[in-house]
């Protein structure tokens, strides 16, 4: 055989195999479905949140705090430097405060992912972890919340070889937490490429000051993650997996797996609401819209709800849907007072009555 129908061999190998990742890559994006219109009365879009609202949590009293202005490689952003908002559940207003930043910290790339609140409860002060990306890197910034000023106070940088590719976070003390990693390079043209591979190599890393370890592995793309109201229970949700998996923690701060539930959706940020238990989250119907962006053909948003999911059958609730004219991208959605907040990557936030 000669060289040159070798190479023309090789060549036509190499063009099946890429055809086969694209298509894969298009099924898990579920690239071919569209969504029908299911909406909430009263939705409002709230001001000052333009530049996506990527991640919201809200603490007991109503106060939510809002991280907006990612950048995300493959994904639309803007050059302005991200924020920090809150919100007054509690205020008929419903007017989003962005939160004064100490001098001391590097605003210019300041680019918020993640967020999650602890409340210590011997003296009630309020830490907020933020997953940060400047130039690309992959960090946690730790501060403390001054509410009175609205202000926050920069505690220090958490940075670990095994918090590489970090997503989300929930914390669990007042310096430890559960991080998901999304991809597993860490280099964003890798990151890219990775997509394309889709393997189950993503992870949960559980860090405090003492110990740093991989306690859950095996995610297409470990999203979104928080805790059961009782902190038996961790929620981790695999993008490309369409699920969300329920893990026991263990005294040592390890997980294992106890169930995983189908969402039919790629999911990206899940909150549990106080009262009841229920997940709430902000999903992509069709997230090849997302990563292929067309403003003629925006990307759509949904929110669904999970009741009753440690029980035999959990019930999988589509709560909102929209095409894209309304929100587009949407990334978290959480409930306070009968209000559905809904974030997204990179356009803007809704608040809507439930009922």
């Amino acid at each position: 055989m000669g060289k040159v129908a070798i190479i023309a061999i090789i060549i036509a190998a190499l063009s099946i195999l890429l055809g086969e990742r694209i298509l894969n890559f298009r099924k898990r994006a579920l690239a071919f479905r569209e969504v029908s219109q299911n909406h909430l009365p009263n939705c409002v879009a709230l001001k000052s949140l333009d530049y996506g609202s990527e991640d919201i949590t809200i603490l007991e009293n109503g106060l939510a705090f809002i991280s907006t202005g990612l950048k995300y490689p493959g994904v639309p952003s803007s050059d302005v430097p991200g924020k920090i908002f809150s919100l007054d559940l509690e205020s008929p207003r419903l007017k989003p405060m962005e939160l004064r930043m100490p001098l001391n910290f590097d605003l210019e790339s300041f680019n918020p992912h993640g967020i999650s609140a602890y409340t210590d409860p011997t003296d009630d002060t309020v830490y907020l972890f933020v997953v940060n990306h400047p130039q690309h890197e992959s960090q946690v910034e730790l501060f403390k919340m001054m509410e009175d000023e609205l202000s926050l106070v920069h505690l220090k940088t958490i940075k670990h070889e095994l918090l590489h590719s970090v997503n989300d976070i929930v914390a669990v003390g007042v310096e430890s937490f559960y991080a998901t990693n999304d991809h597993y390079f860490s280099h964003p043209l890798l990151k890219v490429s990775e997509m394309f591979l889709l393997q189950p190599w993503t992870n949960v890393v559980y860090y405090s000051p003492e110990e740093v370890k991989v306690v859950s592995e095996g995610y297409y793309f470990a999203n979104g993650i928080n805790i059961s109201r009782d902190k038996r229970h961790l929620y981790v949700v695999d993008l490309f997996g369409h699920d969300v998996h329920v893990l026991e923690r263990k005294q040592d701060n390890s997980l294992s797996s106890v169930k995983s539930v189908a969402l039919g959706s790629l999911c990206d940020n899940v909150e549990v609401e106080p009262e009841t238990g229920d997940l709430w989250l902000g999903c992509h119907p069709n997230a090849a819209k997302v990563f292929m962006f067309d403003p003629k053909d925006p990307p759509g948003s949904e929110v669904i709800r999970i009741q009753n999911i440690h029980s035999d059958q959990p019930v999988v609730t589509q709560v909102y849907a929209d095409d894209g004219n309304v929100i587009r991208g949407s990334s978290v959605a959480t409930v306070y007072g009968g209000k559905l907040l809904i974030g997204s990557v990179f356009h803007k936030a809704l608040c809507c009555d439930l009922k």
